[in-house]
């Protein structure tokens, strides 16, 4: 019963506003706008559900496959930190600038069922429901606006979608023909199979698609700048955790002796894909899509973890844990910066009152002391102990993970510093401020880092945390802010002398090659299938205009056009079809039918 409200009543509001939308008139339109208002507060039961659901396992027989949800140390904090980012996106939309506040709001209600149940979902059935649901819904808030450059966001992130769908669900009927039914049963099995390595990387690809991993990102710099704010924090802060989810769920992280292969090559991918989303995201002009880049970057962050738990099954119980802490700090800090933006481009406050929030967040994202990327950027890297990464695996040469990771801060803190620059460059038009959401947002901002050491406190061991003044790790999350800043500044210096206009790449870089062979590959396959038609109706032509055979497929059109002769054709076929059987069985069987 404790979570019956978490689903019903996102799901009541976003039907209430449907209803008054389609009713009209003055009375209709306040209540609509005051159910828009006050929409965040659909978010508190599944809040109040998390934190004071003691059960592990509920089940809903009467549904009609049924259903079950669980809520482990995995979903509780991510649905925690999804009930703190939707509420003040929902809380935020009123005041953002995106028309039809109305339908943003019904939308984002919907994606944040769907969230927070691929969050707890504990049967197959039940998760790809909510993941497919979630995902689908996605597509309505990147193209809310209805611009040309949402259209073709939603265009290319519906495709890849789509994609990542029908990759999740061949893996997922995979461990259904094996008898799994339970989530939690999922990596044994995966581990067990036969297919295997298939169902991992059906697996890698469908959940990259979600978390936006590198080569399969494409869509997240499309997306952002498109979708408004409110859209853009719970797109990066929560539903890029439900690939993350996905991953954990049913990957075999700690499973007998671990996959090395697939474990190195997603841990190769996840820390070059990182990093290489840095000067990506450096040469951008739009703060959003600078935000953008730097999600790939902290996604292939995770996927680093995840790939080093597959490598060494007895680092997986820590990377596990370090996989949740960071997601849920990455989730708190990132919203605030997608919907900082908001509140640098509309609320009346001093210049300072938004700088400030939005600075800690950065330094936040970057690891920096005293904040809460400092705890989970830490764990992080001594999570992953002594795993290597297999620089040349033939000759055994390889680099420590954890020597690898410190540099991702480096690039965040490139990232944030284009970040600030590009927002400083752009106009604002203030309103009225509500000063309620105002003083909200900037106490997410600052505050991130309470409940982010409550959670890894909380799993100690596996996680290993730093003091916060010792010495040691003061310097080992300083020193790549430090180097960062400098980095950054000796680009300013060359910026401001260099006389031509400083170089840019594309959002979505590689999605506009892609676009282009996809564009030949089709006129390719139109030039083709005209020259086919036409060669087929010469074909046909020359057929017709003989006298003899043009009499002759008349009459066979004519007796095959009646009962009986439509019959006949249908006996001989079928007796056809009945021979090539027995005498396929007669072969295959060894000389007897089957």
């Amino acid at each position: 019963m404790i979570w019956i409200p978490a689903f019903a009543l996102p799901l009541a509001l976003a039907a209430a506003i449907a209803v008054l939308s389609g009713v009209g008139g003055a009375r209709a339109l306040g209540s609509r706008h005051l159910v828009t208002r006050f929409a965040w507060i659909a978010v508190v039961p599944a809040g109040a559900a998390a934190l004071g659901d003691g059960a592990e396992r509920h089940e809903v027989a009467w549904m009609l496959l049924g259903t079950s949800i669980r809520v482990d140390d995995v979903g509780r904090p991510l649905v925690l930190m999804a009930v703190a980012l939707y509420g003040l996106a929902l809380a935020f939309v009123v005041r953002s600038k995106a028309e039809r506040p109305h339908v943003l709001t019904a939308f984002l209600l919907l994606c944040f069922a769907g969230n927070i149940a691929v969050f707890v979902a504990d049967d197959l059935v039940t998760f790809y429901l909510a993941f497919a649901t979630m995902s689908f819904l996605g597509y309505a808030i990147v193209v809310h606006d209805r611009s040309r450059g949402a259209r073709r966001a939603g265009a290319i992130y519906l495709v890849l979608t789509v994609l990542g769908e029908c990759a999740v669900l061949v893996a997922l009927l995979m461990l259904a023909a094996d008898g799994v039914t339970r989530v939690q049963d999922a990596p044994a099995a995966v581990a067990a199979s036969p297919a295997g390595g298939l169902i991992i990387l059906l697996l890698l690809v469908g959940f990259g698609v979600k978390a936006g991993t590198v080569p399969l990102h494409v869509w997240l710099p499309l997306a952002h700048p498109a979708a408004p704010s409110p859209a853009s924090a719970v797109l990066s802060g929560a539903m890029l955790k439900a690939g993350v989810v996905g991953w954990l769920r049913f990957l075999p992280l700690g499973e007998g002796a671990g996959e090395p292969v697939w474990g190195a090559a997603f841990l190769v991918l996840g820390l070059a894909g990182g990093l290489a989303a840095v000067p990506a995201g450096i040469l951008q002009r739009n703060p959003k899509v600078v935000l953008a880049y730097s999600s790939i970057s902290q996604m292939g962050f995770i996927a680093a973890l995840v790939g080093a738990a597959l490598v060494a099954p007895a680092a997986a119980p820590a990377c596990i844990a370090a996989v949740v802490v960071y997601s849920v700090s990455h989730g708190l800090v990132k919203g605030t910066l997608f919907l900082g933006v908001q509140a640098w481009d509309t609320e009346r406050m001093p210049r300072w009152a938004v700088v400030a929030p939005l600075a800690v967040a950065a330094v936040a994202l970057v690891g920096a002391p005293l904040t809460s990327g400092f705890i989970a950027k830490y764990a992080a890297k001594e999570a992953v102990g002594d795993v290597v990464v297999p620089v040349l695996p033939g000759v055994g040469v390889g680099v420590g993970v954890g020597d690898v990771l410190p540099w991702f801060g480096v690039g965040s803190t490139l990232l944030m510093a284009r970040f600030a620059v590009v927002l400083l460059r752009r106009e604002r038009a203030p309103k009225p401020t509500a000063r309620t959401r105002a003083f909200a947002w900037a106490v997410l901002s600052v505050g991130a880092v309470v409940p982010v050491a409550v959670l890894a406190g909380a799993r100690q061991p596996p996680l290993s945390l730093p003091g916060w003044f010792d010495p040691s790790a003061l310097w080992a999350q300083s020193w790549p802010l430090l180097l960062g800043l400098v980095l950054a500044a000796a680009a300013w210096g060359s910026a401001r002398r260099w006389s031509r206009p400083a170089p840019s790449v594309p959002p979505g870089d590689i999605v506009v090659l892609e676009e282009r062979a996809a564009r030949g590959l089709v006129r390719g396959l139109t030039a083709g299938s005209e020259a086919l038609g036409r060669v087929r109706g010469a074909a046909v032509a020359r057929i017709v205009a003989g006298p003899k055979s043009g009499l002759f497929v008349e009459r066979m059109q004519r007796a095959i056009g009646t009962w009986s002769g439509s019959g006949v054709v249908l006996v001989v076929t079928l007796a056809v079809a009945l021979c090539a059987a027995v005498f396929s069985g007669f072969f295959v069987g060894g000389g007897g039918v089957p």
